[in-house]
């Protein structure tokens, strides 16, 4: 990079990330995307995406990144495989840190860091993502069509992800640790009056059995230790997820869950930036924030608007060249 001062510096390279990049770049603003070493985001896990506009047959999560990694890199984006490890947001131009030890400048940057799921941790779960186990059920409850389903979780998640299963599969039976779901009442009702959905209490998943795919899964009953096997097409797991937003913490504000919070307050030649964060000129897109939707498309569409935030601040601040 060689000291160069970029116009925009993208943090994360999933689908928000590299939208913003192929928006800025378009801008004709330079752009670097720090992609992160395991760059691709949540879609590197999953296999067929189906509900992605533009692939009527559908496309492979990993295939679909490497597309929008290329779009982004054919119009100039310079893509580093690199994490970060810790920014600087209190000067400008911004400073970013990363895994080498290299010094990134920026006059803006937009964070689409995104957001992890959290998996149970147990044995056999790593090896059959994508194989039988996923953590999304608007993705991938078309491909579990008259199959028996579990899902693990007892919040308004869990919830949603049932109801979105019995569209689709014969039978949906969630797993939940405790006695009482934590889900709203309303969520509750919906799933507990719905004649596919059955719930085991008090138990949960302590190994996953499968050789090429899912087979069954072994639970414990928390107040007996009775391990009970259960033979199963799918597991989605619905525990929550965690906003990779660690180096972030007392920079960038966030809610209770580690969220980032987009500010409104920053007006620039009467325009509003409502991706802004509590740091002029540093954006946020994706998951990083989205704790509501979660999809590829909807990050895809918040990378669009941060880059042209970024963009139109750029411009006002008489910091890039003007927007094309």
């Amino acid at each position: 990079m060689n000291g160069k001062i970029y116009d925009v510096a993208v943090i994360g390279s999933g689908p928000a990330g590299l939208t913003a990049a192929i928006y800025t770049t378009r801008g004709a603003a330079s752009t670097v995307i720090l992609a992160g070493e395991s760059w691709g985001g949540q879609l590197m896990l999953t296999t067929q995406v189906d509900n992605f506009p533009g692939f009527p047959d559908g496309v492979m999560g990993p295939s679909l990144m490497e597309k929008m990694k290329a779009q982004a890199v054919r119009f100039g984006a310079e893509f580093v495989p690199q994490n970060v490890t810790s920014v600087d947001f209190s000067s400008h131009p911004f400073k970013l840190t990363t895994t080498d030890g290299t010094t990134v400048e920026a006059h803006t940057v937009i964070v689409a860091t995104g957001a992890e799921t959290k998996w149970l941790g147990v044995s056999g779960e790593k090896e059959l993502i994508g194989r039988g186990i996923s953590s999304c059920a608007p993705c991938d409850a078309p491909f579990f069509k008259e199959k028996e389903v579990v899902v693990i979780g007892g919040g308004d998640s869990a919830m949603e992800e049932a109801l979105v299963l019995t569209k689709y599969a014969t039978k949906v039976t969630i797993i939940h640790r405790r006695s009482e779901f934590r889900a709203s009442k309303i969520m509750q009702n919906k799933v507990l009056n719905s004649p596919k959905i059955s719930v085991i209490w008090d138990s949960e998943v302590v190994k996953i059995v499968g050789e090429q795919k899912l087979e069954k899964v072994i639970i414990k009953n928390n107040k007996t230790n009775q391990e009970t096997e259960i033979k199963t097409d799918g597991m989605f797991v619905a525990i929550g997820h965690n906003p990779s937003t660690q180096i972030f913490k007392d920079i960038l504000n966030m809610d209770e869950k580690g969220y980032i919070i987009p500010s409104t307050k920053y007006k620039v030649l009467s325009t509003k930036y409502s991706t802004m964060t509590n740091i002029e000129g540093v954006f946020v897109s994706g998951d990083v924030h989205d704790h509501t939707y979660k999809q590829a498309i909807t990050a895809a569409g918040y990378g669009c608007m941060a880059a042209m935030d970024a963009l139109n601040y750029l411009v006002d601040n008489k910091s890039s060249k003007p927007v094309v």
